[in-house]
Parts: C-alpha cells; structure tokens; sequence
C-alpha cells in the first residue's frame, strides 16, 4: 500500500510541475497583451485585443481544458486506489481513512459542471434499450457544453453589434484598406533600400541638382586635399575637370574608381566610408565639372575619352530601295 501511495505522489508531483510551467506560460502572454493594451484603455482597443490574439485566447481555453481533464484523471485513478484498497482491505479502510466522511469541493464542482446522475439513480433515465447487454441512457447535456453553447451565443451578437452594427471595430473591408496601405509603406521601404543597392554595373548618371549638390559636399569634404576644391587636381591627384582619365571616364568607371579605390597610386578605397548611392552622387558631381576650366588646372594626364553612344540594333535599320537609310 505505501508502494502504490507513492506512485500516487510521484504522479501528482509531475502534473504540479506541469500545471506550474502551464500557469507561467499563461502568465508571460498576459503580461504581453497587458503592454499592448496599456498603451490605450478604450473597450475598442480591448475588442481589437482579443480579436487579433484569438488564437492565443483559444490556446490558453484549450490549455485550461487540459489541465481540468488531467486533474481529473488524477482523481478517477486515486477513486481507483481507493476502490483497489477498499477491496483488499475492507470497507473499514475507509473509516479510519476519513474519505467518507466528507466530498471534496473539485468533486461537487466537477458533478454540478458534468451533470451526471449517480450509479444508483441510472434506472430513472434508463431507455430500456438493451444491445448486447449495453443499456441506453437518457442523459442530458453536460452543463458545462450547455454553458459554452450560451457563451458563443453571447460573443455572436457582441461581434455582430461591435463589427457590423456599431462599426467601432475594423470589419474585413477595412482591415483590408489598411492592409493595402501598410504594404504600400513597405513597398516604399523597400524600393528606398533597393536605391542603396548601387554598383558599378547599374550605376547611372545622376543630373539632379539636389544630388549634385549633396555629391559636392561629399567631395569637399573628404577630396578636396588630392583634386583641389574645384577638382583642378594638384601635386597628388590628377585634374578631374578635362577630358582626360587615368582610370576611365564614364560614370561606371568613375564610380569604380571611387569605391575601389587606386592603392599603387595612393588613393584609398571609400566603399567603408560612403554608401553606394552617396558614392553615385560624387561621381555625377566629377563628370558635371567637365569643360568647368577652374583656375591653375592642372595639366591633362591619361587618355582621352570620348563617350560613345550605344549603337542601334540592326533589326531596327531599314534601308530603302535606292540603298539610302531610313
């Protein structure tokens, strides 16, 4: 017998640690919702609360449910221990045990929420229908299933008259609308940070005079010692207002050159420095120097360039019937 008792405890043990941890859980959700809900005490904001956390409000309701049935297995297998000793030892066991004496309160509870008739008062709602030896009761509703019935019915017309009658609440067109409205923010967002993602091969020419002025003000301060501070170039770096490039002249070689950097000839690498798109900007402002002829310029050094349009596709040149290009 102390065998089985300890058994028994070693059960009830686990299920507290269990329904412990169950309660914690609960707790820290709580805890969450409450800030959300702190920062406004409106019944619409407790409404929207709910509404949009009901998967967790049904998760606790179901958690619940959990722990009553464990905690009701626990009493039908301690009912069990008692019948298994009753059986072994006597009623008498019993008497000196005390367990008749008195009901517990989970049991009045549990036999008001169930709606069970006793063993003894079945034959008042037997239906008289025998199969197999397996007799058919008139039961009820258990009263716990009758309530939850009602509380649905109750929570229907409170949806209905706070989504659809008092409109305080965002109905499905509304969360729509808004759903519209926050993608488009994100859209934006998003494209904004695409703009950041520039190199040397989708760079383009910026003509922008709030970029070129933003580009100018990069480039006096962090390039005016090597080019001077109209980019005629001086004992360090080259003049960057003639036709003449050491490392290319069109805006994807500029660009190259600034993020990249010449390390044989002194000039450091800026793409640690500046963004891609700050980057872009100087390299517009460089090439809006061109033909500027700044005081003391230095003299040209590398080669000339000379920008060459793309050339049209030749599916697209007709010629006529006298050979002349249309």
């Amino acid at each position: 017998m102390t065998f089985k008792f300890k058994k028994m405890n070693r059960l009830l043990s686990l299920f507290i640690i269990y329904t412990s941890t169950l309660i914690i859980s609960v707790r820290l959700t709580a805890q969450e919702s409450a800030v959300k809900l702190s920062q406004s005490s409106t019944a619409s904001k407790l409404l929207d609360l709910l509404y949009n956390n009901i998967l967790v409000v049904l998760t606790v309701l179901v958690l619940l449910i959990v722990v009553a049935a464990g905690i009701n297995l626990i009493w039908a297998m301690i009912d069990i221990q008692k019948i298994s000793l009753i059986q072994k030892y006597g009623p008498e066991v019993t008497e000196k045990a005390g367990w008749g004496q008195k009901t517990s309160w989970w049991t009045t509870i549990y036999d008001k929420l169930s709606g069970l008739k006793p063993l003894e008062k079945e034959k008042d709602i037997e239906l008289h229908h025998d199969y197999d030896g397996i007799r058919e009761l008139d039961n009820s509703l258990p009263p716990w299933w009758v309530y939850l019935f009602y509380i649905t019915i109750v929570w229907a017309f409170a949806y209905l008259i706070y989504y659809h009658v008092g409109g305080w609440g965002n109905d499905q067109e509304k969360e729509y609308v808004l759903a519209i409205e926050k993608a488009e923010v994100q859209k934006a967002a998003f494209l904004a940070l695409q703009g950041e993602k520039v190199d040397e091969k989708s760079v383009t020419l910026l003509t922008k005079d709030s970029d070129l002025a933003e580009g100018k003000d990069i480039f006096l301060a962090n390039c005016i010692a090597c080019h001077g501070s109209f980019g005629e170039g001086n004992a360090v770096g080259p003049n960057l207002t003639d036709k003449y490039w050491l490392h290319g002249g069109s805006i994807k070689q500029v660009f190259s050159t600034i993020k990249y950097g010449v390390q044989e000839k002194g000039m450091q690498s800026w793409q640690t420095q500046l963004r891609p798109v700050i980057i872009q900007k100087v390299a517009s402002y460089i090439l809006s120097l061109q033909d500027s002829n700044p005081p003391n310029a230095k003299a040209p050094q590398g080669e000339l360039y000379i920008e060459v349009q793309e050339e049209m596709p030749a599916d697209t040149i007709t010629v006529d019937s006298v050979g002349q290009i249309k």
